[in-house]
């Protein structure tokens, strides 16, 4: 049977500045928009980034203006580059022979992710690196060389993963996107009273067998197929 993804996408303006989940209600939406641990970014800064995946390219804008283009390497469907709106906090020089030159650092608040070069410059144009964003070592000093800190970074794509593949089955000690979004859910629905980080712990685990109990589902805590479907979030 074909299954239908639930589609995720960031629409950016001046004046809006969305996260539309496409089956999510309207009372999902408002708690998503503001909860701070989603991070849903103004545009007041004079450059921006936009990374696109499934094309493994990263544009840098002056005014919505495109300046410069990329090939980068990004995440494997396991451990996929972190779909939303973020900040560079961060900018650090020479971490390591496997992070290359210049570090970039992001604020995603499930985990350490970045953009940065790299002694692998075979990866760049595919889907091979554990998160975060690898461009050549002479690209990275370019880009941190015009980006501040503070600048605006979005990721583009499906916060569940490819489209043609399940998404992935949830459990204690699992962060991402997708963590996050089942928090979100579950915050609005009245079973989640935690912040919703993308950091599936105890307190998550907690909130959905309750509503794997309520809802007769099998309550072992663990984000299953019948749960995305009963949370609206998979056909």
């Amino acid at each position: 049977m074909k299954s239908t993804f639930v589609r995720f996408f960031v629409q950016t303006s001046f004046l809006t500045t969305c996260l539309l989940a496409l089956a999510l209600p309207a009372s999902s939406l408002c708690l998503a928009a503001a909860d701070p641990s989603l991070p849903i970014v103004a545009d007041d800064g004079m450059f921006s980034i936009e990374i696109y995946p499934p094309q493994h390219q990263l544009v840098v804008k002056n005014h919505g203006k495109k300046i410069k283009t990329y090939p980068v390497a990004v995440g494997n469907p396991s451990t996929p580059t972190p779909v939303g709106e973020y900040r560079i906090t961060y900018k650090g020089k020479n971490w390591g022979t496997a992070f290359g030159p210049r570090w970039l650092g992001l604020n995603v608040p499930w985990g350490y992710y970045g953009i940065h070069g790299t002694n692998r410059p075979d990866s760049i144009g595919q889907h091979l690196s554990h998160g975060c964003i690898r461009m050549r070592n002479r690209d990275v000093i370019d880009l941190f060389d015009i980006i501040p800190v503070g600048t605006k970074v979005t990721i583009y794509g499906h916060i569940l993963g490819d489209m043609r593949h399940d998404p992935r089955i949830l459990a204690e000690g699992e962060v991402g996107g997708e963590v996050q979004l089942i928090q979100t859910r579950l915050k609005s629905a009245g079973y989640y009273h935690g912040v919703c980080n993308g950091k599936f712990q105890a307190d998550t685990t907690a909130a959905l067998k309750r509503y794997q109990k309520d809802h007769e589902l099998i309550s072992n805590g663990v984000v299953s197929m019948a749960v995305y479907q009963s949370l609206g979030l998979w056909e």
